[in-house]
């Protein structure tokens, strides 16, 4: 059914600030687009995905999503939208798993949204897009690919069953670590992860939340210098948890997104 994350949407004040800094993050131009819907957007390509950062213009209901965002929490993340091959019959699907789906109104793209109530309160959507080329990277320090994203949640086994059993995700690792009070789950996603991470202490049945985004790339060492040198906050390269990898922080201009950089072991 879900066949990867076709693009995570970034909600910002100001469109050209927002875009420029990412531009500088990932090491490539983006694509802005007229405004649709309320709001207009600028698009970043990547290997395994897309960054959408929205910003409110005019009246509409995307623009409205993103002001109710703006409001309620600050800049951040907005939205993940997972792709599929066939809109219709990944619908029909989640809708016989007990998901409420409905079409997103305002949007150029073929899409439908899983109602607040069916994701535990996280923005999540279905999109069914043409595939199109990634961004031409601005320099060899680029960052590459999205590693994966981070969902917050105070009740792993209701997550476990949104994104495995009902979202059909595969579930490589199921790790507690009483050492870092927490429990993670690492669901598959194409060529992404989408990582499931939860206090030991704060178990409830609250909403879930957005984490943070962390990016890979094929040399941390240049490309922390390179983001250096456009005038971010990063901190030093250190060792990964995973052995073999090496990550630094970015700690602003992230559009309020938690932004970690890393290696894969393998690179």
């Amino acid at each position: 059914m879900i066949t990867g994350i076709d693009h995570i949407a970034l909600a910002v004040a100001d469109l050209e600030a927002g875009t420029a800094a990412y531009e500088a993050l990932l090491g490539r131009p983006a694509e802005r687009t007229e405004p649709a819907g309320g709001a207009r957007r600028a698009w970043l390509r990547l290997e395994n995905l897309a960054i959408e950062i929205i910003a409110a213009e005019g009246e509409g209901p995307a623009g409205d999503r993103v002001r109710a965002r703006l409001a309620e929490q600050g800049e951040g993340l907005l939205a993940i939208a997972f792709a599929t091959s066939d809109l219709e019959a990944a619908v029909k699907l989640c809708e016989r798993r007990g998901l409420s789906v409905a079409a997103a109104p305002g949007t150029a793209l073929k899409a439908a949204f899983i109602a607040p109530e069916s994701s535990h309160g996280l923005p999540l959507a279905l999109c069914e897009a043409e595939p199109i080329p990634r961004s031409a990277l601005t320099d060899g320090a680029a960052l590459h690919a999205l590693d994966h994203v981070v969902v917050q949640t105070p009740n792993p086994d209701r997550a476990a069953a949104l994104y495995g059993a009902r979202l059909g995700l595969y579930l490589r690792l199921d790790r507690t670590n009483p050492a870092w009070n927490s429990r993670l789950l690492f669901f598959r996603c194409g060529k992404s992860v989408v990582e499931i991470g939860h206090g030991l202490d704060s178990t409830g049945d609250g909403p879930d939340r957005f984490g943070g985004l962390a990016w890979r790339t094929r040399d941390p060492h240049a490309a922390r210098e390179r983001i250096a040198a456009a005038g971010f906050n990063v901190s030093e390269v250190r060792q990964g948890r995973k052995p073999g990898t090496h990550v630094f922080t970015v700690r602003d201009r992230t559009a309020g997104v938690p932004t970690l950089v890393l290696s894969a072991a393998s690179d």
